[in-house]
C-alpha cells in the first residue's frame, strides 16, 4: 500500500512504498532550505537534480547529485537545500 508524506507546505512530498527489503520513500524536494528528522537510519540516494546537505557532526555543507548517495544515522537531523526540483530514493533501516 502506499502512503504520501508532504512536508514544508507541499515543498517536499514522498510516497512510501516498501521494496523486497526495505521500507523506502521515493519523492521530490523544491527549492528551498529545510531541516529533516529522521527515526531509522537512512540512506538517502539523489534519482534527478542535486541535494546540499549539512549531517549531524559536519561543518561543511556536501552536495549529491543524480546517482550519489549518504547515510543519516537514526535519531538525528540534517540540513537539505536545492536550487532546483531534486527527487530521490530513500531506504529505512
Amino acid at each position: 500500500m502506499l502512503h504520501v508524506n508532504e512536508y514544508f507546505d507541499g515543498k517536499a512530498k514522498s510516497i512510501a512504498f516498501q521494496t523486497s527489503t526495505l521500507p523506502a520513500t521515493v519523492g521530490v524536494i523544491s527549492p528551498g532550505e529545510y531541516e529533516f528528522g529522521t527515526s531509522k537510519k537512512e540512506t538517502m540516494t539523489v534519482i534527478s537534480g542535486a541535494l546540499s546537505v549539512l549531517l549531524p557532526g559536519m561543518e561543511e555543507w556536501m552536495t549529491y547529485g543524480a546517482g550519489e548517495s549518504f547515510d543519516v544515522a537514526g535519531q538525528a537531523s540534517f540540513k537539505a537545500k536545492t536550487d532546483i526540483d531534486t527527487a530521490y530514493l530513500c531506504t529505512y533501516e
